[in-house]
């Protein structure tokens, strides 16, 4: 379990309702407002660099563009950033959390946070458990999380998938803020695991969650997100 005090406050693909998403000015805008952890997607393009983009394709006019079938510099002209690129140009002074979209990408992004120094602070999210397991052979300190999607855990199950993250050496659970109550986050406390909140959009979604004690959110909002995350922090 994370021992923060302060749950992470992670910008859901950057600052995306003023930037476009998974872009670097969303991301520098998303840490200029606050953000204590950002939120992306990595694939790999044709030329073996982890990207940070939602959809294996891409649109541009009449056009879909594959990302695996396009290299790095190319996708960059569509706005779509690689990892080492949001390093370089926002530092590494905060928290990431990716999707695995691409189960090739997390070795890869394993080896650049290592490089960084930063693997404490690379948060990597699958629904795959089994396949996230395989990653602590990779590393010891990368942060691990399942997300297994809206309702898609059932509450009688909860203290099993607990007991079973535990010991396959993972970090966190990230779920649906609706899947979440103050019993089942102790409860994932109890395995000193992490309780990740996401689509919190709303200011009730994040004082609900903040208010059961999870570990982090993730909002599109960050500017909506910090001003809760600060008044709660201040009651």
């Amino acid at each position: 379990m994370s021992t923060r005090q302060t749950p992470i406050a992670f910008a859901h693909r950057g600052a995306r309702t003023l930037e476009p998403e998974n872009t670097i000015p969303a991301f520098r805008k998303a840490l200029d407002q606050g953000a204590t952890g950002l939120e992306s997607d990595a694939w790999v393009s044709s030329d073996g660099q982890v990207v940070l983009v939602h959809d294996g394709v891409l649109r541009a006019g009449l056009r879909r563009v594959k990302v695996a079938e396009t290299s790095a510099l190319d996708l960059e002209k569509f706005g779509v950033p690689t990892l080492r690129a949001l390093y370089e140009e926002c530092g590494s002074e905060f928290e990431l959390s990716i999707d695995i979209k691409e189960p090739g990408s997390a070795s890869k992004m394993i080896e650049i946070a290592s490089n960084l120094g930063v693997e404490s602070r690379l948060w990597l999210c699958s629904p795959d458990s089994d396949f996230l397991a395989t990653l602590r052979a990779i590393s010891s300190s990368i942060r691990l999380v399942h997300s297994p999607g809206r309702g898609n855990v059932v509450p009688a199950t909860f203290e099993r998938l607990a007991s079973d993250l535990a010991e396959k050496g993972l970090n966190a659970l990230n779920l649906h803020h609706s899947d979440w109550s103050k019993g089942v986050v102790s409860l994932i406390h109890r395995f000193e695991l992490s309780s990740f909140a996401w689509d919190t959009q709303e200011i009730r979604h994040l004082n609900a969650a903040f208010n059961m004690g999870v570990d982090g959110v993730y909002c599109d909002r960050t500017d909506r997100m910090m001003a809760t995350l600060h008044e709660w922090q201040s009651r």
